[in-house]
């Protein structure tokens, strides 16, 4: 994963511009969470959303850098079965989204990696 003194800052960008997809355009977001959840579709978009906006405000903050990296390796764990929904949902639309549904399964394994590398090296003092 990047190792450059922007790697951190990289990542609070991604999960501050995911988060604020979350409620700028909840719909899609909607979609992807299980019914068997308590509660509504919308109120877990907009939860997961915060989440990432706080992760986000975490990771850019040097002091709370570790523990927000790590917070966030763990939330890209947790939100993978959103991702596997939503392949399964989408198995039998076009062809250019069933694929971009199936590419973001593999995608996870790397935020995760990056997320800890990120909390390892703010841990050691270097992010």
């Amino acid at each position: 994963m990047p190792r450059s003194e922007r790697s951190p800052l990289l990542l609070a960008g991604l999960l501050a511009a995911a988060g604020v997809a979350h409620f700028a355009a909840p719909r899609p977001f909607d979609a992807t969470i299980p019914k068997a959840l308590p509660g509504s579709r919308r109120a877990w978009t907009y939860g997961s959303g915060a989440v990432e906006l706080a992760l986000a405000a975490g990771i850019a903050a040097r002091r709370t850098r570790p523990l927000a990296a790590k917070a966030a390796a763990a939330f890209f764990v947790g939100v993978f079965p959103a991702n596997v929904k939503m392949a399964v949902d989408w198995r039998n639309r076009p062809a250019p989204q069933r694929n971009a549904a199936l590419a973001r399964l593999p995608l996870q394994v790397p935020l995760v990696l990056w997320a800890r590398g990120v909390a390892a090296r703010a841990g050691e003092g270097r992010a």
